[in-house]
């Protein structure tokens, strides 16, 4: 049996900008070592296209907000650095990893772990499994730095990276994170999502 902390983990949030395919307004990272939750890191970026409505009533940025920030291109080698870990962290992922993927081109997709799937598998009697009311429940919001507000990146990657800590720390090992079966897996390392 594997401890969790073995691995390095990036915890993610991307907001876009209401389009489909959404593109990247902000994005951040925050690094999960040892079991221990780091700084993280955000980074606003102007899209390609304006920012929808919808997605302004969602997380409040408008393209006057990102007026000034730079393209995706000027912060990509950043990212890159940031996203530099065994396994990447988000809230129903596949979302945030179809943009990154997106915007990244060539960047290898490291080992996933949904904390939405998670939810729902190691706290099946849990009810509702929305970030919102999983941050409740585990009062996970307690002591956040100053401004930061759901439906952000910095915000939702913060959270996500508590939520995941405590389900790992509740699952204690890689394999039932993993969700592989008593006596091993098949050698192939999953992709929860």
């Amino acid at each position: 049996m594997t401890d969790w902390t073995r691995l390095t983990y990036v915890a993610v949030d991307v907001e876009g900008n209401g389009h489909q395919p959404p593109d990247l307004v902000e994005l951040a990272a925050v690094p999960i070592v040892g079991g221990i939750i780091g700084e993280s890191a955000t980074w606003l970026v102007q899209p390609d296209q304006p920012i929808k409505h919808l997605a302004t009533r969602i997380h409040g940025m408008t393209d006057r907000y990102v007026a000034d920030a730079p393209p995706f291109a000027a912060v990509e080698d950043e990212v890159l650095v940031a996203l530099e870990a065994d396994a990447l962290v988000a809230h129903n992922a596949h979302v945030d990893v179809s943009v990154l993927e997106r915007k990244l081109g060539a960047w290898k997709t490291p080992e996933v772990f949904d904390t939405l799937k998670l939810a729902r598998r190691l706290l099946p009697h849990g009810g509702s499994f929305r970030l919102g009311t999983l941050v409740e429940k585990f009062k996970l919001a307690e002591g956040l730095p100053d401004g930061l507000t759901p439906h952000r990146a910095g915000y939702d990657a913060l959270v996500a990276a508590r939520l995941f800590v405590r389900l790992a720390s509740d699952a204690t090992t890689l394999e039932t994170l993993r969700g592989d079966p008593p006596g091993g897996s098949n050698g192939e390392a999953s992709t929860l999502f």
